[in-house]
């Protein structure tokens, strides 16, 4: 993954989860499950969505071990 999926995960984060508490709060409304027994999902999209945008990000580079203007001994 590169910098565009980083990018990818962070702009469909908030309408992800607009989208998954509108469907709890619709089964809810329905009677399927009720909200408190299905407000857990939101935390577990929530975490999928934060690792997704971990693995996305680009690896930082490690600074130069050797010393400015010569070489290591």
């Amino acid at each position: 993954m590169n910098g565009d999926s980083h990018s990818l995960v962070q702009a469909v984060r908030g309408p992800l989860m607009l989208i998954t508490l509108g469907s709890l709060i619709a089964m809810d409304y329905f009677a399927v499950y009720s909200f408190w027994r299905t407000w857990p999902i939101l935390i577990i999209i929530f975490g999928v969505l934060k690792l997704l945008e971990r693995v996305a990000s680009p690896v930082p580079v490690p600074p130069d071990s050797r010393p400015p203007g010569g070489n290591a001994i």
